[in-house]
């Protein structure tokens, strides 16, 4: 299904409501208006694997333009609403987008893009900028140019796909270009087929909450699902943790996905704040992009009951791994069985590794037919010679073949020849009371090469000091063998944490090592 089957079915359900605003979408709004902004597409001459990018703060005409795309035979790119013009511009640009759309809120960044591919520029109003004067000089008023042509579907409709970038946190960020689907969007889809059932369940009454942005793809391409099966979006414009609680209860959602930060966020609210917020209506939670400490996501089920499952995955697609609450409680910390392709364990020679033993993940996947948008080096990188593929995490299979995640190969600290997985300790810090957030790196050492660094966020930064540094350490020497331990705890007021909860452990890492020593680039 599509919006135009939806918009037939119940023209006046909404597809989308923004829960700071209020705004609504219905499905007869967003099927006209992605049909008009298909049209202006067409007209444009884009074509079946024509690529068009955006770059809004979570926004309700987001919709409007996936679907155009999505009903055009196109490719779309969302860029990170954080990033600078420069870092703007090298995505618009090797993404080869055409068609780029902005917003009035993020004009300060959008004056300064040079887009030197795009042919045509576009501004949206922003829900929170109701000033009329407000679009930059070389972008067109977008609901005016949108007025303009018809809202009847094209002649020929073409299922189109996202084109994400990486997140950056290891490099230069890197389009991950599947191949486009081989159906039309008003026919049947593998996707909308499983999300019916499974660990989403999604269908008409489905009321979804989406606390992230909108940039980042488990967001935007598991809204168009419920989208796709005629169920409503609710939106956060921003994640904020009681925010998230009085949405569940103002909408009744019914289903939800976060990340783990989130739920530490949520966590660490006073008793009186969590229980404010009447949550009966949520039947299935979803969380997935970081791992997820044991403590911190057994203290989610105590609160919100049995319902929150997990994916393992990638936006490569090579393969993925599911586990439901119940097998969950039955191997705490799993991420779950393979669903998609056969899982290997591999050791530093490529040596297959047995059950319990710590290697690199690899997945087996005759399906998986994507490529890094024009790095075929990179590409080569991420594939062996029996052509399994890797995202470059360490984990290991117990013996009923339950994927557990280490770390990942280049956060590695290698300390007098021993190797130590940071993600184990930043899980215990989390842990702590007094603490918010905590990266764990390695830092020069002259005689064992690195030692264990904590940089943490207090929840209060008055407590940052050497009384809440030694018990910190303290707090880990009791719980994990020494020589995993941090040496040393430096506070921050904010770690470089993405809205998917991955942290910028690169930029952590430059202020000790700087940019050329840094081993994570």
């Amino acid at each position: 299904m599509y919006p135009g089957i939806d918009a037939a079915n119940g023209p006046d359900h909404p597809a989308v409501v923004m829960a700071g605003s209020g705004e609504s979408v219905s499905y007869a709004e967003l099927d006209e208006r992605s049909n008009r902004f298909a049209q202006l597409l067409f007209e444009q001459g884009l074509r079946a694997g024509d690529h068009i990018a955006f770059f809004l703060e979570n926004h309700p005409r987001i919709f409007e333009i996936v679907w155009a795309a999505l009903r055009s035979g196109l490719y779309y790119t969302p860029i990170n609403s954080h990033l600078t013009a420069p870092e703007v511009d090298y995505i618009a640009s090797d993404c080869e987008a055409r068609v780029f759309v902005t917003s009035t809120a993020l004009a300060s960044v959008a004056q300064d893009l040079e887009l030197p591919r795009a042919e045509r520029r576009l501004m949206v109003r922003s829900f929170d900028d109701h000033r009329s004067a407000g679009v930059v000089a070389g972008f067109d008023p977008f609901e005016d140019v949108l007025a303009k042509h018809p809202a009847k579907p094209l002649e020929r409709e073409i299922e189109g796909s996202p084109m994400m970038y990486s997140s950056g946190t290891t490099g230069r960020p890197k389009g991950i270009l599947p191949p486009l689907p081989s159906f039309p969007p008003e026919g049947p889809n593998p996707m909308t087929q499983s999300a019916g059932g499974g660990m989403w369940r999604f269908g008409g009454d489905t009321r979804y909450l989406s606390p992230a942005p909108l940039y980042h793809a488990a967001p935007i391409v598991t809204s168009t699902l419920v989208q796709r099966l005629g169920g409503t979006v609710v939106q956060l414009e921003r994640f904020d943790a009681t925010a998230l609680l009085a949405a569940i209860e103002k909408h009744q959602i019914t289903h939800a996905q976060l990340v783990p930060t989130m739920f530490v966020r949520l966590l660490k609210l006073p008793p009186e704040v969590r229980e404010r917020y009447d949550l009966s209506s949520l039947e299935v939670a979803v969380h997935a992009a970081a791992p997820c400490p044991v403590e911190i996501k057994q203290a989610m089920m105590d609160w919100w009951g049995p319902i929150i499952s997990e994916y393992y995955a990638g936006s490569e697609n090579i393969g993925s791994t599911i586990i439901g609450p119940e097998e969950w409680l039955a191997h705490p910390g799993s991420v779950g069985p393979c669903l998609q392709g056969t899982l290997h364990i591999l050791d530093e020679q490529g040596r297959e590794l047995p059950p319990g033993e710590d290697g690199q993940i690899w997945f087996e996947n005759e399906m998986a037919g994507f490529s890094y948008h024009n790095d075929p080096v990179k590409t080569a990188e991420i594939r062996n010679e029996r052509g399994w593929w890797t995202l470059g995490d360490i984990g290991t299979l117990d013996a009923d073949g339950y994927l557990y995640l280490t770390d990942r190969v280049a956060h590695m600290i290698i300390s007098g020849g021993v190797n130590i997985y940071p993600q184990e300790v930043e899980d215990l810090i989390l842990t702590h009371p007094r603490v918010l957030d905590a990266a764990v790196i390695g830092v020069p050492d002259e005689e064992m090469g690195e030692q264990v660094k904590a940089v943490v966020q207090p929840i209060d930064m008055g407590d940052a000091g050497p009384e809440l540094e030694r018990e910190l350490i303290d707090f880990c020497r009791d719980r994990l063998a020494h020589f995993k331990c941090p040496k040393s705890v430096d506070f921050d007021a904010a770690l470089p944490r993405q809205d998917t909860g991955k942290l910028y452990k690169r930029l952590i890492k430059d202020r000790y090592w700087g940019k050329k020593k840094s081993r994570i680039v």
